[in-house]
């Protein structure tokens, strides 16, 4: 007869039986050689399609061969933080071959610039853009090479949303609703304005305008429950996490959990300012955050299903942040992955494998796939 063990032997080994905790993701580079990559996009082939910000689009083939720059990508004035930015492509991009760019647009004479949103094909060849067709200009085109903004999200209901930076020394202007300076702004995709936009039947306001208040944003996502999320720098410390609405004001320059280069306080030096949304999230100090997805797949384990991620361009990581309910709530836990990295991500995404995919900011920049 076999011999029965003492309770807690019998504890003590189911716990040495059971299959161990998961570890840490590591990063596998699928192609290096990128420079200054900035936005990944997934072909329906297995492919990769990839913006650098000196303003060059490229397919990158599943072995990590980088083909040739894409013809027919718009003129783009890279300088600074501006240049070729983030692409997206349509909802319906197997039948259609639809694509987004987002980029900072140079004026006429090159002294400014401004981000725009301009929809083309993809030829069925992967070489050329044809039909490009510029669907929105930031206006008013503002000097210097910051804070273009420049993610892009399409909406369950098929219209886009464009996140626009402050321009940087543009700041008080995100205040204002005559100007599309520090906004997040609503089209659809013919470039026309839904009607339903918030300030549509407002005087003097630019009826594009979804929400303001924004400084830098860098991450834009909907959740697979329809909220839309958004992340910006701060200027020294608080970098936050948003969640939009119609009309909302983010509170740039007002309010915030940063402070001025200077050292001296932002705005009322509060955190809080009436009629402004607080954050959902912030950062003290700032991680410069940048690339924002979900996760939906059990690649990397049931644990991290309804989790966000969010790039750090200054710590050199991966952010993971578990939330109170899938895909909602309040972060109730910050972890940092990577730390052997070293190069700044610049985006992240999930794969149509369940893959996540990173790209590194660098000029022999990286695409990397998170191993679990």
């Amino acid at each position: 007869m076999q011999r029965l063990l003492p309770p807690l032997i019998t504890t003590l080994l189911a716990l040495c039986l059971a299959s161990p905790a998961a570890a840490e993701p590591t990063a596998r580079t699928i192609a290096q050689g990128l420079a200054h990559p900035w936005a990944l996009a997934f072909l329906p082939d297995g492919h990769y399609l990839v913006t650098e910000r000196p303003g060059t689009l490229r397919v990158v083939e599943p072995g990590g061969r980088i083909r040739p720059p894409v013809q027919g990508v718009p003129a783009v004035q890279a300088r600074g933080q501006g240049g070729l930015l983030d692409v997206v492509l349509d909802r319906d991009f197997a039948s259609n071959r639809t694509l987004y760019l987002c980029y900072a647009e140079p004026s006429a004479d090159g002294r400014t610039a401004g981000t725009a949103l301009a929809r083309a094909r993809l030829s069925e060849d992967a070489t050329r853009l044809e039909a490009l067709r510029v669907l929105f200009q930031q206006s008013p085109k503002v000097s210097g090479g910051n804070h273009f903004g420049c993610r892009i999200a399409e909406a369950p209901d098929g219209t886009l949303f464009l996140a626009l930076g402050e321009r940087y020394g543009e700041r008080e202007q995100a205040q204002t609703l005559d100007n599309h300076i520090g906004k997040v702004v609503r089209i659809r995709k013919d470039g026309s304005v839904p009607p339903d936009n918030p300030f549509v039947n407002r005087t003097g306001a630019r009826p594009e305008i979804w929400s303001y208040g924004h400084r830098n944003p860098q991450g834009l996502a909907f959740s697979p429950r329809g909220a839309l999320w958004l992340h910006e720098h701060g200027p020294m410390g608080g970098d936050e996490i948003n969640l939009l609405a119609a009309g909302a004001n983010h509170g740039w320059p007002l309010v915030s959990h940063g402070r001025n280069y200077n050292y001296t306080s932002v705005g009322t030096g509060e955190r809080t300012h009436p009629g402004t949304v607080p954050p959902h999230y912030t950062w003290v100090p700032s991680i410069a955050p940048s690339g924002m997805t979900f996760v939906t797949s059990e690649r990397y384990g049931k644990d991290w299903v309804g989790n966000l991620l969010v790039g750090s361009l200054k710590y050199t990581r991966l952010i993971r942040l578990e939330l109170a309910q899938p895909y909602e709530g309040a972060v109730r836990r910050e972890t940092r992955l990577l730390p052997d990295l070293g190069e700044r991500v610049r985006d992240v995404r999930q794969g149509p494998d369940g893959y996540i995919y990173l790209l590194t900011d660098h000029p022999e920049g990286r695409l990397l796939r998170l191993e679990p």
